[in-house]
């Protein structure tokens, strides 16, 4: 299940997919031919997180099944059934994955205070106790932050870790700059694609390239051509899935706002994501010094 992949042309890394959701939701078969559609698309490589002690093992073995990359974690959204054990669990899965090449992060992690009634002390204790295993293993992590930059930083700053990526980040210019200070990459999908997300969308201008990796969140965050609006939902339209095969055409917004070549931005997002992620290397980093560089 890892076919060839002509590494002599341009190619994307999806920093960030669920795609165990697709296994769970439409069966294996159903998600070999999603990441078939995607690698044919030029998506050469993902990123598979997990958010909960449940998920661990699939996500390694889809990650060796289609010769991508994962990382284990507890998503902050899953720390109301999370247990004090998942974390000694967790350190002891880090433990035997020290020697898998393609375990590159502990993620995804972080703190969300957008949701509602989500104890904040109890995401606060799970996310510190996962920087501290990140620490231990020398591990970056995939944070994941929705209204919470500055409280995420602040444990940051008291628990240093060696880097990541900032997952989907729609925080302030400065607080993307406490983040790239701290050795972190910032991930940007498809929220990216719409028009009136005027802040994220100066943040992509604005923000030094070599800070911005892609990503998707498939199934989730969808770009603008597959969004369906509340009104479509109520007449019965169905929300159509996200998968990684749209990394390229979000690619191609980020590219157009910033006035490169995809081509370049092919090659510098994969750098990006290969100093995030340094054990990403192996996999992605044959034949980018090879690409025509044109930038406009």
């Amino acid at each position: 299940m890892q076919p060839a992949f002509d590494f002599s042309r341009p190619y994307w890394v999806d920093t960030h997919c669920h795609l165990d959701e697709f296994v769970a939701h439409g069966g294996q078969a159903h998600a070999d031919a999603m990441r078939e559609d995607a690698r044919r698309a030029g998506v050469a490589h993902c990123v598979i997180p997990a958010v909960e002690r449940s998920n661990w093992s699939v996500c390694r073995d889809l990650a060796h099944r289609w010769g991508d990359s994962y990382a284990l974690g507890i998503h902050p959204l899953f720390t109301p059934d999370a247990r004090e054990a998942d974390i000694a669990e967790l350190g002891r899965a880090l433990a035997e994955g020290q020697g898998d090449p393609r375990l590159v992060a502990v993620g995804e992690i972080g703190l969300d205070y957008f949701v509602p009634g989500l104890d904040s002390g109890r995401q606060e204790h799970f996310y510190r106790e996962q920087l501290q295993l990140a620490r231990r293993f020398g591990l970056p992590v995939i944070v994941h932050v929705r209204r919470s930059a500055d409280r995420l930083l602040k444990h940051l700053r008291e628990l240093p870790v060696v880097g990541g990526i900032a997952h989907a980040f729609n925080g302030s210019l400065q607080q993307a700059r406490v983040f790239i200070d701290m050795g972190f990459k910032l991930g940007f999908g498809g929220a990216l694609t719409f028009e009136r997300a005027l802040q994220l969308r100066r943040l992509a201008e604005q923000l030094p390239v070599e800070a911005l990796v892609l990503e998707t969140d498939s199934p989730d965050i969808p770009p603008h051509w597959l969004y369906v609006t509340a009104q479509q939902r109520e007449a019965g339209v169905p929300q159509a899935r996200n998968t990684p095969a749209e990394l390229p055409r979000i690619a191609e917004v980020l590219a157009g706002l910033r006035g490169l070549d995809a081509r370049e931005l092919a090659r510098v997002s994969v750098a990006n994501a290969v100093a995030a992620l340094p054990k990403l290397a192996p996999f992605v980093a044959q034949g980018t010094e090879a690409w025509p560089k044109n930038p406009r």
